[in-house]
């Protein structure tokens, strides 16, 4: 292991730090940090340009020392003990972490901690990693590049410094989370949520929901879905195979338009918007056209009607109780000093409101804080009103007609 500091002028302040390149050094820092209790990790990783994020740093702190560690130099599979033992790790914003770590080194730690997620709890809106150390700590971590390039050796030192600054303070923010998720009595919650995270299916879904990803795909209407469907699938399953992003094998202007125009021949598929010329020549093409034959092959048989992450597939008596339970959720975040995404999403509504098994909403800490309001809200036996109590004002709900 080396010793790394910034040198004399460089921008960012130099963080101590340990340079692992070695998988002697790196099985050494994990033997000596097993059973430490708690540890802080976060990675660095590019995706732009590949399908399968690319991990190109891990940093680790844990018994005072911070350890960055080069995956394009050691078996990272030695991280196991640490990961997989009974240790917490501590990350911000684990959700990409998590991600990337399961894609490239095929698993995670078996314990984390959010500190974005828990200061949700708290009163914190999403906050950076930045913010929120300003607001706890009072201390300035150093903004990286979002431009920088980490998979270059070797690391310039102010990339080694900014590095790892993102595992120096996490230990204590969560200490000051922790007591104030104690004392408002939400350390469960907290809990509960970052254990929903860790175990969220992560990694490339199925292809033949990429379709919904697809933006200004609520405009795509009848046949048209299936054609989408089915060339989104086509365009996933490309861009795994060749580990480039979905957007380099077809836009989604070019998808749309051939959803539009479900084109049968060379030419008509050249006439799509955003269809250049590689599209529509050798096997490109032809695989294009088989998508969009057997799409229509399905529209015929089966129903046009397709789910949509927007919610378009409810029951349209049900569809204004979106907005209105969507607007009472909002107002009980800011009631119970919570971030109101952490509270319930449009889709977690919609989820809860079409009796989706296993719906957010209707279990754990969100259905303690929602009890059977939103049930009774559909039901019109509650209703919603605007009151001010002096320097109070917000949104009540009050039983309609004396129900209880």
């Amino acid at each position: 292991m080396r010793r790394g500091s910034g040198e004399p002028g460089q921008a960012s302040p130099a963080t101590p730090h340990v340079w692992i390149d070695s998988d002697a050094a790196l099985g050494e820092f994990v033997s000596a940090s097993v059973g430490c209790g708690q540890y802080s990790i976060d990675t660095e990783f590019h995706r732009e340009k590949t399908y399968f994020p690319r991990l190109a740093l891990v940093q680790v702190r844990a018994n005072g020392v911070t350890a960055l560690i080069d995956p394009l130099a050691v078996d990272m599979g030695l991280v196991r003990p640490l990961f997989e033992g009974s240790d917490l790790a501590v990350l911000h914003a684990a959700q990409q972490d998590l991600d990337v770590l399961t894609q490239s080194i095929g698993f995670v730690p078996g314990r984390i901690y959010d500190t974005q997620l828990a200061a949700g709890f708290v009163g914190y809106s999403s906050p950076s990693l930045v913010n929120l150390a300003a607001a706890l700590l009072r201390v300035n971590v150093p903004k990286g590049d979002r431009l920088t390039d980490w998979l270059r050796r070797p690391l310039t030192d102010d990339q080694r410094n900014y590095a790892a600054s993102d595992v120096e303070h996490l230990a204590t923010m969560k200490g000051i989370i922790d007591r104030e998720l104690d004392a408002r009595g939400r350390t469960a919650w907290a809990d509960e949520a970052c254990e929903e995270l860790r175990t969220r299916p992560v990694g490339p879904g199925d292809p033949w929901d990429a379709w919904l990803r697809v933006k200004d795909i609520r405009t795509v209407k009848g046949r048209s879905r299936w054609v989408a469907r089915h060339v989104a699938r086509w365009r996933e399953e490309r861009a795994m195979d060749l580990d480039i992003p979905p957007r380099h094998v077809l836009s989604d202007i070019a998808l749309l338009g051939i959803a539009q125009r479900a084109p049968r021949s060379h030419e008509d598929l050249s006439a799509c918007r955003g269809v250049d010329g590689r599209l529509t020549r050798g096997t490109t093409g032809d695989d294009l056209l088989d998508a969009v034959e057997d799409a229509l092959d399905d529209a015929e048989k089966g129903d046009l009607n397709f789910p949509s992450n927007d919610g378009d597939d409810l029951d349209k008596s049900m569809r204004p109780a979106v907005t209105l339970v969507g607007v009472w959720v909002a107002e009980l975040a800011r009631q119970s000093d919570l971030d109101p995404a952490l509270l319930g999403t449009r889709r977690d509504i919609v989820e809860l409101l079409s009796g989706t098994q296993g719906a957010r909403l209707s279990s754990g800490w969100r259905a303690d804080i929602l009890g059977h309001d939103v049930e009774m809200l559909v039901k019109g036996r509650r209703a919603l009103t605007f009151s001010t109590d002096g320097l109070v004002s917000g949104l009540r709900m009050v039983p309609v007609d004396g129900t209880d």
